[in-house]
């Protein structure tokens, strides 16, 4: 099945992130040598600022960094001077040049200063994975802070600088996968006795606790996770589902956790369909309904990889 999954996303259309994230996905999987393909194409696509997978008239700051961990391990694995430079130009956009708040916070776009939950996906990993720990808790902090909503215990969608209000006050379910998944990565990247670590561990817990509630019988959720109005969907299962694999295996969650991935990992593997396609996902291009998205493809294959290496351990 994973097979299958995999060939669709290669067939799929995918701007920047959606670039990164399936690069990302190929690397975790242990499939290199794709990785590496998928990689030379975002480094093929940068921008004169630095900002990968340039596709189309994109105005994305963090979404372009979505690709850095696969081009960390293309340029190392190659040796390739191209690359390297690939490298070293969206390093230098992601620490120095990209948009920011009075406090360093990075904006999700250029022509707003918009807050978004799912850069704490695109650019904190990233950073980790080129060794600038501090920055990317910098860059977590920052985002937490703005976006957290104690009501809940979830995390907003969109915050505006400009209007100093939400912009999307909704617990989006993929945008707390997002960031659930963002928080793992570093986690997994940072010395075990950095300060940071116990404090992004508590708080992907704190997202875990407050989401496993809203999980429907059949293991989904809606897409909005506090609103049993919304559409139901399956990717912010693998989402969670990923996120307790990957805790489980590090040690630094617990394994009474793992029904509820489980649970959710059986949803999304009821929805992958004939061509490969995990259907019922937050769906692109404008993830308003269920459908199908390169990052619903993904996040399959990320699930299992972090099942795969958990159940291996």
């Amino acid at each position: 099945m994973t097979g299958r999954v995999k060939r669709a996303l290669l067939s799929m259309q995918r701007y920047n992130w959606e670039q990164g994230v399936t690069a990302q996905a190929f690397l975790e999987a242990g499939d290199g040598e794709i990785a590496i393909a998928l990689a030379v194409e975002g480094a093929n696509r940068q921008n004169a600022d630095g900002r990968c997978c340039h596709i189309a008239e994109s105005t994305a700051v963090t979404d372009p960094c979505a690709v850095g961990e696969a081009l960390i391990f293309a340029a190392d694995t190659t040796g390739d001077p191209f690359l390297q430079a690939a490298r070293e130009q969206l390093l230098r956009w992601a620490m120095h040049d990209a948009p920011r708040n009075a406090d360093g916070v990075v904006y999700h776009f250029t022509h707003d200063r918009l807050i978004w939950v799912d850069s704490m996906y695109m650019l904190p990993p990233f950073l980790a994975a080129a060794g600038e720990y501090d920055e990317a808790l910098h860059q977590l902090d920052g985002y937490w802070d703005v976006l957290y909503t104690p009501e809940n215990g979830l995390l907003a969608h969109q915050w505006s600088d400009k209007e100093s209000c939400f912009h999307r006050r909704d617990a989006w379910a993929v945008g707390n996968g997002w960031a659930m998944a963002g928080m793992a990565r570093v986690i997994a990247r940072l010395p075990e006795d950095h300060p940071g670590r116990a404090r992004l561990i508590s708080r992907v817990r704190r997202l875990i606790t407050a989401a496993v509630p809203c999980q429907m019988d059949d293991g989904a959720f809606h897409d909005v996770l506090d609103a049993p109005s919304t559409f139901r969907e399956v990717n912010f299962a693998q989402m969670l589902a990923y996120t307790i694999y990957r805790g489980v295996q590090g040690g630094w969650l617990d394994a009474s956790l793992l029904p509820y991935a489980e649970k959710a990992r059986a949803a999304a593997l009821a929805e992958v369909d004939t061509y490969g396609l995990v259907r019922n996902v937050c769906g692109a291009p404008h993830f308003d309904k269920p459908g199908v998205a390169p990052e619903g493809q993904a996040f399959h294959i990320l699930m299992e990889a972090a099942r795969t290496r958990m159940s291996v351990c």
